[in-house]
């Protein structure tokens, strides 16, 4: 954002009414933080150019669609240098079963979430594919039990 543009409560209602309900129209929009529609519409505007707000998307059960498994993978590499660190990103991109990935701090360089349709699936997963990327040097698994909560993004 600009240094003259701030975050006032308007623009948090509606963050936090998009992020509940991303299809919600303008004009219920308007109504439930207490501005008129043109109001509404300029500062969603704002907060879409200002990149405050990056896109609109549907929330996916995965289990609905057979990914009952959900392992959180850390990978160490051999080397953390810009090159294996590229490598290892471009593999993982091209891993649908790779829903997240994150580069970390700490012992482990990358803490990835992978779906998939079973326990099975993700032993080929690992075994067949995520252990071959090369200058993978070692690979901790966990499994969740439950979610215990579930956010998008923090709001103020």
């Amino acid at each position: 954002m600009a240094e003259s543009d701030t975050i006032d409560q308007f623009d948090i209602q509606i963050l936090r009414a998009l992020s509940r309900d991303g299809r919600i129209s303008l004009q219920d929009l308007s109504e439930r933080i207490g501005l008129s529609t043109t109001p509404t519409a300029r500062r969603v505007r704002r907060l879409e150019k200002d990149g405050i707000i990056t896109g609109y998307s549907a929330l996916i059960d995965e289990t609905a669609l057979g990914f009952d498994v959900s392992v959180f993978v850390s990978v160490q590499l051999e080397r953390q240098v810009d090159d294996a660190l590229a490598r290892f990103e471009a593999a993982v991109r091209d891993f649908p079963e790779v829903v997240d990935c994150w580069l970390m701090t700490g012992d482990r360089d990358y803490m990835l979430r992978i779906a998939t349709t079973g326990l099975k699936e993700f032993e080929e997963f690992l075994v067949g594919r995520l252990t071959r990327v090369p200058g993978v040097a070692s690979i901790q698994s966990s499994i969740p039990l439950r979610r215990v909560k579930q956010g998008g993004a923090r709001i103020p």
